[in-house]
């Protein structure tokens, strides 16, 4: 087998980000335009990478794709395709800002998202369309919020101001549902950029630094470039990702001393404010409305179902939102939270580290991930370990993750949790050495390359055989080979590593030898010539339940199963009507790659859905990842498995 991950030991989660009403800051004037510019991107691995989604989209040659140039293209040309909003002034044009109508400016501190002093502006236009502009301030160099970041926004003085985003929710090209659309411009010109700084680690590419946070999806791009297309948005658009607009929350903000931009002189435009992103959540046919929420479309049964709605209307005291002030209502905690005794856990860690991001996250048919209640909470809790304690990465953003970790009432509640739910090393740090020997697998050889390229925060490594006659060759570097002398049977391996300081908890690799398999690990393909080691035939395999009794276009069959983010079948995927692009296999096979993990396998989503982990079809048959590697129960998962280890080649 070809040595294995040749990938960064640490990625990113959308998971417990905390932010405004947009996760983007600053632009930079020689940073790019709104051509195909090169831009000079910096994606940072371990505990800096912040902003970036789970799964980065991990390119065979180690790069990021969402983290590119050729992402940012692709997504303005979807979004603007006329390039009608390349500049500042344009975008405001376009929008209408400066002609009266129902258009609110206030000035606050951003202590608990960016740290800026952000002025924010936004309208809503009689024909529907809301849109936000958002100035942001910060004096001298990036290191967290002082309240002199807020009255350099309210004194306006430019040459602290560091960008400017905004954010437009109107009909795509061509169609006719709203969706959030995604723009930074550079302090100076005025120009739209590709990238930007957020937290002095460096550029990285718009839209991702925004939709990551925003509850926006991060596909891979097509094989000819377009921006992918999501299936169960409403909008049917290119360029919507699904993203959402963010509650402005009074009590995360700083107010100014300043006459006139107090939380009292500003509750009434806050209001304001929070009624238009009201407005932006689709709402449910079956759900409580009231006198301000005319303005929300029916959402469809697949998309999201405007959750963040219940916060809001918390915040002004109910449907009808009666409350001028919110100071005294912001105490929302949703669901089950308190049934299950964790109301105080919900306030004071989920409120202030996790709430704004996974609150617009979520379809109507699996919404698990809005962490509206603690049941929702509690099935992620393998993977909230995982992201908080082992990665380092959750929270998302900079701001948030120190103020995390520098305060005992709130990291001390999620360490508490995490120690309750039985989790060994739950009391630890980010950055202490985590092993990973990788997936469980099956082989038909009697010899197979290990990697530990997966652990975590580690420079020294340890493999010893626990179970079975077999040996290492090279059992202290990060790639040794693994010989099983017994013939066939079952094997564990286990791995230690290390810094030149601490150690990591042992963690044990089971390899089954099956020299009967009737397919070849070592040769599965996407488009393999044996059909037995063929990966493409797993996913269109038909029947029920299979991955095309959910998974298939909509022109394929009566809809009657929800639609999911992508389908498997052939189908005309470039929308030209040329038949041959229904059996564009490269096409489809760039979008089931974008469906693997890379820099943590065994979270890649074509693995944890099939298996039942947060599926709407749950578990299919061949997926039962609960049985043994070479079980027929799990079959297609070990062939998953194998295809991934091997690069997942398309042939």
């Amino acid at each position: 087998m070809k040595k294995q991950f040749k990938f960064p030991t640490a990625a990113a989660l959308l998971l417990c980000v905390t932010a405004l009403l947009s996760a983007c800051g600053g632009g930079s004037d020689s940073s790019a335009n709104s051509s195909s510019t090169p831009v000079a991107l910096t994606s940072p691995v371990g505990i800096d990478r912040f902003l970036l989604f789970p799964n980065p989209q991990m390119q065979v040659d180690g790069t990021l794709q969402i983290d590119s140039t050729a992402y940012s293209n692709a997504y303005y040309a979807a979004v603007d395709p006329n390039n009608e909003r390349t500049t500042l002034v344009d975008f405001k044009a376009k929008n209408g800002f400066g002609t009266g109508g129902n258009e609110v400016t206030v000035i606050i501190g951003d202590k608990r998202d960016l740290g800026y002093g952000r002025k924010i502006t936004g309208r809503q236009n009689t024909d529907g369309t809301i849109a936000f502009v958002v100035d942001n301030f910060m004096v001298n160099n990036y290191g967290g919020y002082t309240q002199t970041n807020g009255d350099a926004a309210i004194l306006g003085e430019m040459k602290w101001h560091i960008g400017t985003n905004a954010i437009e929710f109107s009909p795509g090209p061509g169609g006719t549902i709203s969706f959030a659309k995604f723009y930074t411009f550079a302090p100076v010109t005025g120009q739209r950029v590709l990238a930007a700084n957020l937290d002095g680690r460096g550029n990285k590419a718009l839209p991702t630094i925004c939709i990551n946070c925003h509850g926006g999806r991060g596909d891979a791009l097509t094989p000819s470039g377009l921006f992918p297309k999501v299936n169960y948005v409403p909008s049917g658009t290119r360029g919507d990702v699904g993203a959402k607009a963010h509650i402005l929350e009074p009590n995360a903000f700083d107010f100014s001393t300043i006459s006139g931009f107090s939380r009292a002189s500003l509750e009434a435009n806050l209001k304001v404010l929070n009624k238009m992103v009201l407005c932006t959540y689709p709402k449910p046919a079956t759900e409580t409305t009231g006198a301000f929420d005319g303005c929300r479309r029916t959402a469809t049964a697949e998309e999201y179902q405007g959750t963040a709605a219940a916060q809001i209307k918390n915040m002004y005291g109910g449907d009808d939102l009666p409350n001028a002030t919110s100071e005294t209502t912001d105490t929302y905690v949703p669901g089950d939270w308190g049934t299950f005794g964790q109301g105080n856990f919900y306030s004071a860690t989920i409120t202030n580290s996790c709430r704004v991001c996974h609150s617009v996250l979520g379809t109507g048919r699996q919404s698990d991930i809005d962490f509206q209640s603690f049941t929702k909470f509690d099935s992620y809790s393998d993977r909230i370990k995982a992201h908080v304690i082992d990665r380092g990465n959750m929270p998302l953003a900079k701001l948030v993750y120190d103020k995390f970790w520098t305060t005992p009432s709130i990291y001390g509640p999620m360490k508490q949790y995490l120690a309750d739910k039985g989790f060994a090393d739950a009391n630890a740090l980010p950055g202490h050495p985590v092993a990973d020997p990788g997936p469980d697998r099956v082989i038909k050889s009697n010899s197979v390359t290990l990697s530990a390229a997966m652990s975590l925060f580690s420079t020294g490594y340890q493999w010893t055989v626990t179970s079975g006659s077999a040996t290492l060759t090279n059992a202290q570097t990060a790639t040794p080979t693994f010989t099983a002398n017994g013939g066939d049977g079952t094997y564990t391996v286990q791995l230690i590593s290390a810094t030149a300081t601490a150690s990591s908890l042992p963690k044990t690799l089971t390899i089954v030898v099956d020299s009967t398999l009737g397919w070849d690990p070592q040769a599965v393909a996407f488009n393999s010539t044996t059909a037995a080691n063929q990966i493409r035939d797993i996913l269109q395999i038909s029947g029920t339940p299979t991955c095309t009794s959910c998974h298939i276009d909509t022109t394929a069959l009566p809809r009657t199963v929800p639609l999911p983010p992508l389908f498997y079948n052939d189908y005309d995927r470039a929308g030209t009507g040329n038949a041959t692009d229904a059996t564009n296999r490269n096409w489809l096979y760039t979008e089931v790659r974008g469906r693997i993990n890379f820099t943590d396998i065994i979270d890649s989503p074509l693995l944890r859905k099939p298996s039942g982990h947060h599926h709407n079809g749950g578990l299919i048959p061949g997926f039962d990842s609960s049985k043994p590697p070479g079980d027929a129960a799990r079959v297609n998962y070990d062939k998953l498995i194998a295809w991934i280890l091997r690069d997942a080649p398309e042939n």
